[in-house]
């Protein structure tokens, strides 16, 4: 028997509370920072700073939630993951609570950069979906993981219009506060996903591993190197697109409800595109459906770029990019699953993230950046085509099987 099957300890079918209340939780740490490209703006015109601070502060967020996401994920492997859940929330609601009342740049870093990063790497899909593999048979693993996935994506989709509701009503100040506010529910919807790697319904034959030894075999694993290679892309997609496509479509000089309608759009059609993904990687090739996924990406982009730009192709980019948003996550999450199991899978599958999150950072800074010198977001536009397409090369060789391990013996 090979030594990452899985065998049920109750029973194969998918134990719903969990997925819900994972699902619940992945809606409410994914949609505060997928709506921080809408505070962007008026946090800018109040304080009097200009666009690269705000970059700054984005990128800085994204960078620590790749940094502490494999730090949080083997808490999580050991001690559980309520415990990592729960700092999440306090984490979270500091860095929001903090962003409204700063008044220098660099509390905005501390509490728009550091706190809500950490906040976000504790609490999002890592931690999540390693909690479903655990509960979860291999053979629905990609199907519950498209489904976390798409929660997350509908927090894109619900705190859109929320947060702009919020800033009209309140002010942006405020709104980050009930923001805050509103993260401590987290611990709560946690309660369900109490456990660690050792724990569920699921048991598998585990190798006699310490952390430190999956860690190195790991990045001695071709295909697990090209898998986080390549998941570097997606963050600098998506990273930019988040904070900057509303201050580009003011640019462009299209109405800025369509910005917010943009973003409500790529949150709804992210759910159905996450869902899609979640049942496809589980029937064909995963690798190849990345690679696909990335050439896509590439196209519209450039499609978008060079098609007269109106309201209509904004709904249209909208449209399709959701589709492609996060469709990445459940085979990237499945692949590494395949390859080493699930004993270290939050670990693991953070190490993966931190690439991606080293791409959001730059590309959340370099959008910034390029823009205060260029005044044009254009050349970070077709940055990321290239880099779309780079990605889809790297993907195609992954293969889609476990790591030979001819040394190792399993667990007793």
């Amino acid at each position: 028997m090979s030594a990452i099957q899985s065998n049920t300890k109750k029973s194969t079918d998918i134990p719903w509370l969990i997925i819900i209340a994972g699902c619940l939780i992945a809606l409410m740490t994914f949609g505060p920072r997928s709506a921080m490209g809408l505070f962007q703006l008026p946090l800018l015109q109040d304080r009097g700073w200009d666009r690269t601070t705000f970059g700054m502060a984005i990128a800085l967020q994204n960078l620590f939630w790749g940094i502490g996401q494999p730090f949080f994920g083997a808490i999580a492997d050991k001690y559980g993951t309520w415990r990592v859940l729960l700092m999440s929330a306090i984490l979270y609601s500091a860095g929001l609570i903090l962003m409204a009342w700063a008044t220098s740049p660099g509390l905005l870093y501390l509490g728009g950069g550091l706190l809500i990063g950490l906040g976000i790497a504790s609490g999002s899909f890592g931690t999540i979906l390693s909690a479903f593999a655990r509960n979860v048979s291999a053979e629905k693993r990609s199907f519950v993981f498209g489904i976390g996935t798409a929660a997350g994506s509908a927090g894109m989709f619900v705190f859109s219009p929320l947060s702009l509701a919020l800033i009209d009503r309140f002010g942006w100040s405020d709104a980050l506060v009930y923001l805050g506010i509103a993260m401590l529910i987290v611990p709560l919807l946690a309660i369900p996903l109490r456990g660690n790697s050792s724990s569920g319904r699921i048991s598998e034959a585990q190798y006699k591993q310490s952390m430190r030894e999956a860690l190195r075999e790991a990045l001695g694993h071709k295909s697990y190197v090209l898998l986080t290679t390549g998941f570097f892309v997606c963050g600098f997609q998506l990273a930019f697109i988040t904070a900057h496509f509303p201050a580009y479509i003011n640019d462009i000089g299209i109405d800025a409800r369509y910005a917010v309608l943009a973003l409500a759009l790529i949150g709804f059609f992210n759910v159905i595109g996450s869902l899609a993904s979640g049942v496809i990687s589980q029937r064909y090739s995963k690798p190849k459906f990345l690679t696909y996924l990335y050439i896509g990406r590439s196209v519209l982009v450039a499609a978008f770029l060079l098609l007269p730009q109106t309201g209509t192709s904004v709904v249209i980019f909208a449209v399709l990019m959701g589709l492609m948003w996060l469709s990445t996550v459940p085979p990237t999450n499945a692949l590494v699953a395949i390859m080493f199991g699930t004993r270290y899978l939050a670990m693991l599958g953070g190490i993966v993230f931190f690439s991606h999150q080293l791409g959001s950072f730059l590309g959340v800074w370099l959008g910034g950046y390029l823009y205060v010198h260029f005044g044009s977001y254009n050349p970070v536009w077709w940055l990321s085509v290239v880099l779309g397409l780079f990605a889809a090369i790297v993907h195609w060789p992954i293969e889609e099987r476990e790591a030979d391990r001819p040394l190792l013996q399993p667990a007793e």
